[in-house]
């Protein structure tokens, strides 16, 4: 039969073992805790990324989409370095045409319907008030009618089709405010063209395939041929 002691000894083993599982098992708890912690908050900093993605677009600070809506900031151009309209065209692979008039005609609804046979529309039937000159980037475009009727006055109407990248809308609005924008506008196609961006004149066009920095020596030279060469010298 076990002495006293012996038992008593036995029984302080017991209680160490009883101890230490409970120990292991609060050890465990706390890890499960802090794992399941961590996961929360990857959880809630993953949810803020998607709503702040959501709301921008995606913008990366380069290649996002106009939206159509909000200031678009203008972004550097390099200086001129071909100055003739042939040779910039040439350069920068744009087309450059001439066309016959199609009409000075007016209508008193901006909006109705008019067949024009070039794109964009270079001369024709236009509403009766010209669009303003100035920067319609990000905003919505006048009417069609308006920006034809602009080049009647001598305007040098500079487009970019739907879906233009907000980079490249910036740059053309720093060549657009080159000579504080003398009688020139800037705004989103309204004509589905091909171009990757055009400038129109009275009766003249020219279209380019992409934008780079030889694109905008073609346009500069485009603007200084053609600005205020038009049926009606408005100021």
């Amino acid at each position: 039969m076990a002495s006293r002691k012996e038992e008593k000894e036995r029984l302080r083993r017991e209680r160490l073992a009883a101890e230490q599982a409970e120990a292991r098992k609060a050890a465990t708890r706390r890890r499960l805790w802090i794992v399941l912690g961590a996961v929360i908050a990857v959880a809630a900093v993953a949810a803020v990324i998607v709503v702040v993605v959501s709301a921008t677009g995606g913008d990366d600070g380069g290649g996002d989409e106009a939206a159509g809506g909000g200031e678009i900031a203008a972004v550097p151009i390099p200086p001129v370095k071909v100055s003739g309209l042939d040779q910039a065209a040439k350069a920068a692979g744009c087309t450059v045409k001439t066309f016959p008039s199609e009409g000075r005609e007016h209508i008193a609804d901006p909006n109705q319907k008019v067949d024009y046979k070039t794109n964009p529309p270079t001369s024709g039937t236009h509403y009766q008030v010209p669009a303003d000159d100035g920067d319609y980037s990000g905003k919505d475009p006048p009417p069609l009618t308006a920006t034809v009727h602009s080049l009647e006055h001598g305007r040098i109407d500079i487009q970019y089709p739907p879906g233009t990248p907000a980079r490249q809308i910036g740059q053309l609005k720093s060549l657009m405010n080159e000579n504080s924008g003398y009688h020139a506008l800037l705004f989103e196609n309204q004509s589905n063209m091909d171009a990757a961006v055009a400038a129109t004149a009275w009766t003249h066009s020219i279209t380019c395939p992409k934008v780079t920095a030889e694109t905008f020596d073609a346009i500069r030279a485009f603007r200084e041929r053609y600005t205020d060469q038009a049926p009606e010298q408005v100021p």
